[in-house]
């Protein structure tokens, strides 16, 4: 028995990174099925609603598409406001930025007794022809990518809405063999993840608009622009938040003259992304997302690493579906509690060896 079980931990460690690189290989058509099966989750308790109003399927499908259709134009229109915004700025900001930019990396030079840039203009050693041209190809090719990907996810979606692909009964099939076990382990995913994923959006939702409201009255140019930014990389769990607060600190150096005015501008987007994200956030999830840090992080990095930022962003949904999984069976709650934080089951289970 021994030496059966140290064969199975031998195989399972080399299963582990095989499973992994098989995810990273096989991402481009992963990464549409999981997302569409995030968003598929949302729109089944309307599909569910409308079915029991007797509506007939298709219909359903038609209105699901154009809720969805309607979300994608209204976020294009303000990124099209946005985008006017940017672009009526004048000159006098590049200006400034250059002073500004030159000032600081010239008290860092200082600082640091080194020359970074040799004397060279601060912005045209970072924005040059040279460097244009090397990221168009790029550019262009992650755009295409990303089309790609979401035309597949719209796909994926339809065929979930419609009952093609069948989640519950894979799960049935694939991990949990009973039919009782397998539709109540389902509606657990189901319920769990749909408030995560609407309590994200609304949190995000709400930084957006705090933070852009916070740019409009201290004066920081593009407030539109940095409300869009702030809702879309919030989604990032706890690097988007830091990312947004430099980023916008930096660039409101720029602009913000005054010393204490920039303090109490800095001090107040932080305490937007505090509110929001470190208390209101965790009140609104509850205790059935209490994640442990060290699991959220160890899950950004690994997710992040397979799948880019499609994987930071769906990393901690997937760790809220294994956590469910595991908790599902007697040999893997100790697994489960480990990435909740919760430790009395694991001093039971202690106590009990």
């Amino acid at each position: 028995m021994n030496d059966r079980k140290t064969t199975n931990i031998l195989l399972l460690i080399i299963v582990i990174p095989l499973v992994f690189f098989l995810f990273k290989t096989l991402s481009f058509i992963l990464i549409p099925f999981v997302s569409s099966m995030f968003i598929a989750l949302l729109f089944l308790p309307l599909m569910r609603w409308l079915k029991s109003k007797g509506c007939p399927k298709v219909l359903s499908l038609i209105i699901v598409v154009l809720i969805i259709a309607t979300f994608f134009k209204l976020s294009g229109e303000l990124i099209q406001l946005s985008s006017k915004e940017i672009l009526s700025k004048d000159n006098a900001f590049l200006d400034q930025a250059k002073v500004k930019l030159s000032g600081l990396l010239y008290s860092i030079e200082s600082f640091f007794g080194v020359d970074f840039l040799q004397g060279e203009d601060t912005l045209a050693s970072f924005i040059n022809q040279e460097t244009i041209s090397k990221n168009f190809a790029p550019t262009v090719g992650f755009i295409s990518n990303t089309l790609t990907m979401t035309l597949t996810t719209a796909f994926f979606v339809l065929l979930l809405l419609a009952g093609s692909i069948d989640i519950q009964k894979i799960l049935r099939i694939t991990v949990l063999k009973q039919q009782f076990s397998s539709i109540k382990t389902f509606m657990k995913i189901e319920k769990d993840l749909i408030t995560f994923i609407k309590v994200k959006f609304f949190i995000s939702l709400f930084t957006g608009l705090g933070i852009g409201v916070s740019c409009w009255a201290f004066g920081v140019s593009f407030p539109i622009f940095w409300g869009l930014f702030a809702f879309a990389i919030n989604f990032l769990q706890m690097v988007g938040s830091v990312i947004s607060v430099v980023l916008l600190a930096v660039f409101s150096f720029v602009e913000i003259e005054t010393t204490s005015i920039l303090f109490f501008f800095v001090a107040t987007i932080t305490g937007v992304q505090v509110l929001f994200g470190g208390i209101l956030e965790p009140i609104f999830m509850g205790k059935s997302f209490s994640i442990n840090v060290i699991t959220i992080l160890i899950m950004l990095m690994l997710w992040g690493y397979v799948w880019g930022i499609p994987g930071l962003i769906m990393s901690i949904p997937i760790t809220v579906f294994i956590k469910i999984l595991l908790e599902q069976f007697e040999s893997t709650k100790v697994i489960a509690r480990l990435i909740s934080g919760n430790n009395e089951g694991i001093k039971v289970k202690i106590g009990k060896l």
